[in-house]
């Protein structure tokens, strides 16, 4: 009787996708499709025939269920490394990941030759502050190899109770040996946007994923320093290193912030269901100027930012290319609780470029140095020694008659963090001498 079951169970599934084929060959009643109609039949008989002789005479019992899933999972993963079939605990997941808050390592990855790659460990996560770096090719989990596993599979491993300790074996360009990296999980929160000062009267904001209430947050958080700056600034940096994306919607959001007007981002399918989003009138730095940092851990949403503020001539962008991830993905929820997650379009830029496996140039290629807190420390005590000699510092020198200029007061002081940063970020104090220069060049030209 559960033999029958079974076998009725499967000849269902197979007729569901006969019954498909047939509907669409009598809806066009041509030749090629009652060929192609034939062929889709020959292939499900086939996969009938194999999964019936895996349940016969694999060395262990095996479920229809977890057979039709490993099938559905092989199917999507063969497509591209973005496509997978979600089961129920995974599609779960994905939707609290959106939210903000999840338990795990706080990584981004990808399907890589090998391996998996990682796409940006998230800011202030464990694996973050483990010293996990944006391409990076984990090579086993733990005692176990990835170079055959897929995503779902590596998401499973890495993820667990929180407290609990996990290896991850990587390789990294650069290094002679594999490194192992041991990172104890937790629940994550992540902060989607961050705000400070780089200097008096110059904003920076940084947004570290895309999730379901970053615009808004930014815009806030703007407004905030402005009052904290006396109402004016002078220039403001966008930081969207190591940002591996998130929800369009958002990225739209956000680039439309500091656009009055011009295209943001369009997307081309094959079915043809084509979107363009377009900015509204309004920007919420009164245009002053914007530099916005990226880097090979910027991908999808933090790439559609940084490639509509430079098509549309709004931001400078420092650092290195962006990771290249211009695919979109639309996920289908299924009536077991589980999902696939499927791409279908492509992102462009405003301009007309695609962002797939090319990813944005920067305007100035600044390649990140890691500076140690001894080079700072020796950099200090130099500074410290060196004697400066001016003309005031001359004996007889004349005194100055001419009136002093009340000096201007310049509100908004980086907070100890920033300033600690600054030492060893060599981007973001680039970063700062370009929007010094350019606040500079503007002063004289309105003179």
């Amino acid at each position: 009787m559960k033999a029958m079951l079974r076998k009725s169970g499967l000849i269902i599934f197979v007729a569901l996708f006969v019954g498909v084929g047939l509907a669409w060959w009598q809806a066009g009643s041509s030749q090629a499709q009652a060929a192609a109609a034939a062929a889709n039949y020959e292939q499900l008989q086939k996969f009938s025939k194999i999964m019936e002789m895996v349940r016969r005479s694999y060395v262990k019992e095996v479920s229809d269920e977890e057979l039709i899933d490993g099938a559905l999972s092989g199917m999507l993963s063969s497509l591209d490394p973005h496509s997978v079939y979600l089961d129920k605990e995974m599609y779960k997941q994905m939707q609290v990941d959106t939210s903000g808050k999840f338990g795990g390592l706080g990584i981004e990855i990808a399907k890589a030759d090998g391996g998996i790659r990682i796409v940006t460990p998230i800011e202030d996560t464990p694996a973050y502050h483990a010293g996990v770096h944006a391409g990076d090719i984990i090579i086993k989990i733990d005692d176990l190899l990835t170079r055959d596993m897929s995503l779902p599979e590596a998401v499973k491993l890495m993820r667990g109770k929180p407290k609990t300790a996990i290896v991850l074996t990587i390789f990294r360009q650069g290094e002679a040996q594999p490194l192992k990296i041991r990172i104890v999980r937790a629940i994550i929160k992540v902060k989607s946007v961050k705000h400070d000062f780089v200097a008096p009267g110059y904003a920076y904001m940084r947004i570290t994923q895309f999730q379901e209430r970053t615009a808004e947050l930014l815009k806030k958080d703007i407004i905030e320093l402005k009052k904290k700056a006396g109402g004016q600034l002078y220039g403001a940096v966008l930081d969207l290193r190591n940002n591996p994306g998130g929800l369009l919607d958002q990225a739209v959001a956000v680039s439309d912030l500091f656009l009055d007007h011009g295209g943001i981002v369009s997307t081309k399918s094959r079915t043809g269901r084509n979107l363009s989003f377009k900015a509204k009138a309004g920007d919420v730095l009164d245009g002053v100027s914007l530099v916005v940092l990226i880097n090979n851990g910027s991908a999808s949403a933090s790439e559609i930012v940084a490639g509509a503020l430079k098509d549309n001539h709004r931001g400078v962008l420092i650092g290195e290319q962006s990771f290249g991830k211009g695919s979109v993905q639309s996920v289908v929820g299924l009536p077991d609780g589980s999902a696939i997650k499927l791409t279908t379009a492509l992102y462009f830029t405003p301009s007309g470029g695609s962002i797939q496996a090319t990813g944005i140039i920067p305007d100035v290629l600044v390649k990140a140095v890691r500076i140690s807190a001894k080079d700072v420390a020796k950099d200090a005590e130099k500074e410290k020694k060196r004697t400066r000699i001016f003309e005031r510092d001359l004996k007889g020198h004349l005194k100055n008659a001419g009136k002093k200029k009340a000096s201007e007061h310049v509100r908004g002081e980086p907070s100890e963090a920033m300033q600690k940063r600054l030492k060893k970020d060599v981007v973001l104090q680039r970063a700062v001498d370009l929007l010094r220069g350019m606040h500079a060049i503007q002063s004289v030209t309105q003179r």
